[in-house]
């Protein structure tokens, strides 16, 4: 609907698979984001050329960009110096993504689950109400995929990214649709511990259910049913995290 897109591409790797200037600026912004490059240190340009044996030109590129999502900034006398979270473009695809590149991030993952509880409910009602034959049936194809691949972790959250994608877009609010921007990325690291862990539910009927409700116009049942799936969501996401933590303590 409001965006031209390949939904077999991962839509949120802006710059991965974009040449080396692109894998400079993923490796940084990802050692930037998980902690390895602590705010206030210092990224000296040699250092960076001799660790990614790069050019002073991929690396002085890779650096602009990082800048423009707020992670480094340019200083007198000091160079490129890594910025504290606070002055992150935290609402930027590659910035979201990169938060869940290595380790979860519950904190991130906590605060996505209430954006989703604000949003979502309020995309599904709108939807019910609005969606087209065209929304219905991009969100059958995207369900049809998830149930071809309970047994395959990364189709299944592509396909469960493309099912609230077109949630979204059935709502026709051009605002809305812009939020799979902060969902899509959420998802993606969210899904990608929850299904690889094996120890979500099969998200298959909750989707279904939503997807009826949305296809019989019942707007409250539609909110109704997000609520619950969120509910779920938040289950899974906890049992992940409790092995993860118990899974911590043993090795401490």
């Amino acid at each position: 609907m409001v965006h031209n897109r390949n939904d077999d591409e991962d839509y949120m790797a802006v710059y991965q698979g974009r040449g080396l200037h692109g894998q400079i600026v993923e490796q940084i912004g990802v050692r930037i984001v998980s902690g390895a490059y602590e705010p206030g240190a210092t990224l000296f340009a040699e250092h960076l050329e001799e660790k990614f044996d790069v050019s002073k030109t991929v690396v002085r590129e890779a650096l602009k960009v990082l800048a423009a999502k707020g992670l480094v900034e340019s200083r007198q006398k000091r160079g490129t110096v890594v910025r504290p979270r606070r002055s992150w473009s935290l609402l930027d695809a590659d910035v979201l993504r990169w938060q869940g590149s290595e380790q979860p991030d519950f904190a991130f993952l906590e605060n996505l689950a209430e954006v989703r509880a604000i949003v979502e409910p309020a995309a599904a009602r709108l939807a019910a109400a609005r969606r087209s034959d065209d929304d219905l049936e991009a969100m059958r194809q995207a369900l049809d995929a998830m149930a071809a691949a309970l047994d395959e972790p990364d189709a299944m959250v592509s396909a469960d990214i493309r099912f609230h994608r077109a949630l979204l877009d059935s709502a026709h609010n051009e605002l809305l649709s812009r939020m799979e921007v902060v969902l899509s990325a959420g998802l993606q690291v969210r899904d990608r511990f929850v299904h690889h862990s094996r120890h979500g539910s099969d998200p298959v009927p909750a989707h279904q259910a939503l997807l009826d409700a949305v296809r019989d116009g019942d707007a409250d049942l539609a909110g109704q049913t997000v609520d619950a799936l969120l509910a779920q969501a938040g289950a899974d996401l906890a049992e992940v995290r409790a092995r993860t933590e118990r899974s911590a303590r043993k090795e401490a």
